[in-house]
């Protein structure tokens, strides 16, 4: 027998992960291809992507322009503003603290917060748990605030938050409301009760022992190079921002970094991570506790459906101002897909529906045979996420609610009086505090829910900041209407706020 040279053994293993890499690469030539045509057709920065299968990276790669101006092109290990698949991220570091006895999700979020409170307009605060926060039925309302870093305003402390927004304006655990204030809570309360900031106990108890080193809180010391510039609808970058919700949005990652991430949610043991979560705990976040239209549901920080063949899809995506994301696990097949962008676009949905066809049809050591899967459907863009007003029924159904209503808004600064008149032919007029009487557009009763539009001024800073519309959404409880007036920016190059304020009216007499 002839000897093998001793530098041929050392190699022949590299080699062969060079040829078992290439050949699965091969698999997305077409997709590789066709990115950098879809990049420059619909204006958008770059994108990256990261693929995984039992346990194994089979694909990831990045494309177009990580910072346009000073020509850095993007990576598999550009870092992306992950918006809002921070949400699972914080999730995991509450799991811990769970785990360690420091929280018990079934407990009130008032127990771990400090002398704000959250405040029960409808319901009691008490039945606000850890869980049903995290899950999105505690009753807080639609929120997200951004602070610019070239404008003057700026976060304030978490406790003025909470008094200012922290409102129950549904009874916990009557509907599924996306909160991102909810998640600011929960950062707040991982601080709390880890003895250390969010951003540390993140990178302590998550992103070390994961092996994660680009991904970050914000951005963390010496990664801002390694970061994707944000760039707006108009083509140009986005000065930096923040938000007083940092656990529902701040989270920064590259997308090889968000697939081993994915990977340990998706039960794939790896050797360089340390098993942060057991098995139970990692299993309880993907448990669905809430339930939204549509046939998805949702568990601790993850969105969970079954596609048409009855696989189970455990994901989150992102969109704000320069962001465009999505994490989507296949926990039976142990498959992992990341795609990431630094402009708001639809491609990052639209190539992971592609990469789940191409890796779902072919055979895996866990499951053989797979068949094709179905197109996951991404949460929407955080930006978009307050009121859809679609067509209104016929006749909008207003006829319940004829008559005069009268009552409050409450906003931090003080209450306001507002009067609403329902009207025979539908239309209803507005009037609030000392201004002038308006209609309320699009005004539709359905379900219980009278919802619509109008043009007022609730007077606060916070509101003031952008232009805006208040958006109502109020439930009828007897002969009262209650619920949600929320100040929601136009939408501009730059992403603008949305604020909700408790309203209640009651039905006075004839």
């Amino acid at each position: 027998m002839i000897p093998t040279p001793r530098r041929f053994l050392l190699l022949a293993p590299l080699l062969a992960l060079a040829l078992v890499s290439a050949a699965a690469a091969d698999e997305f030539d077409a997709l590789r291809e066709k990115i950098p045509r879809e990049l420059t057709a619909r204006g958008v920065p770059s994108l990256a992507v990261c693929v995984a299968r039992d346990g194994q990276i089979i694909w990831e790669q990045g494309f177009g322009w990580a910072d346009r101006e000073k020509r850095i092109e993007a990576n598999e290990h550009t870092m992306y503003s992950l918006a809002s698949i921070s949400k699972p991220i914080a999730a995991t570091g509450l799991a811990i603290l769970c785990q360690q006895g420091k929280i018990d999700l079934d407990k009130p979020i008032n127990d771990y917060l400090g002398e704000a409170k959250v405040v029960a307009r409808v319901g009691a605060a008490a039945d606000a748990t850890v869980r049903r926060v995290a899950n999105h039925t505690s009753g807080l309302p639609l929120h997200y605030q951004f602070f610019y870093e070239d404008e003057v305003y700026r976060r304030p402390p978490m406790d003025e938050t909470i008094r200012r927004y922290a409102n129950l304006v549904t009874a916990p655990g009557e509907r599924f409301q996306y909160s991102n204030l909810g998640y600011g809570l929960l950062d707040y309360v991982i601080a709390r009760q880890s003895g250390r900031t969010f951003v540390d106990t993140m990178r302590e108890e998550v992103f070390l022992p994961l092996g994660l080193t680009r991904m970050s809180v914000d951005i963390g010391p010496g990664l801002e190079k390694f970061t994707a510039t944000r760039y707006g609808t108009d083509g140009l970058p986005i000065p930096f921002y923040d938000f007083d919700h940092p656990g529902g949005s701040a989270v920064f990652a590259s997308a090889h970094d968000l697939a081993r991430f994915g990977m340990f949610h998706a039960g794939s043991k790896l050797a360089n991570q340390r098993e942060i979560l057991n098995d139970e705990w990692r299993k309880r976040m993907q448990e669905p506790t809430a339930d939204i239209e549509g046939g998805r549901r949702y568990g601790v920080g993850w969105f969970i459906q079954d596609d048409k063949l009855g696989r189970r899809v455990v994901s989150h995506s992102g969109g704000m101002g320069g962001v465009s994301t999505l994490l989507s696990i296949v926990p039976e097949q142990k498959v992992v897909v990341v795609a990431l962008s630094n402009g708001a676009s639809p491609l990052p949905a639209q190539v992971s529906a592609e990469i789940m066809d191409i890796v779902l049809a072919k055979p895996s050591t866990e499951k053989k045979d797979e068949p094709v899967a179905e197109k996951p459907k991404s949460d929407k863009d955080e930006a978009a996420e307050a009121i859809v007003f679609g067509k209104p029924p016929e006749g909008r159904g207003l006829k319940p609610l004829t008559g005069r209503w009268k009552g409050i808004v409450h906003t931090y600064e003080k209450d306001l009086p507002i009067e609403l008149w329902v009207q025979e032919d539908g239309d209803v007029h507005v009037k609030l505090d000392d201004q002038l009487e308006t209609l309320l557009t699009g005004a539709r009763f359905r379900d219980g829910w009278l919802r619509g539009r109008l043009r007022a001024n609730l007077g606060t800073e916070d509101v003031n900041r952008t232009k805006h519309e208040l958006h109502l959404e109020v439930k009828l409880r007897d002969d009262v209407l209650n619920g949600s007036l929320i100040a929601t920016s136009y939408r501009e190059p730059r992403v603008g706020n949305a604020l909700t304020h408790w309203i209640e009216v009651k039905k006075q007499p004839e």
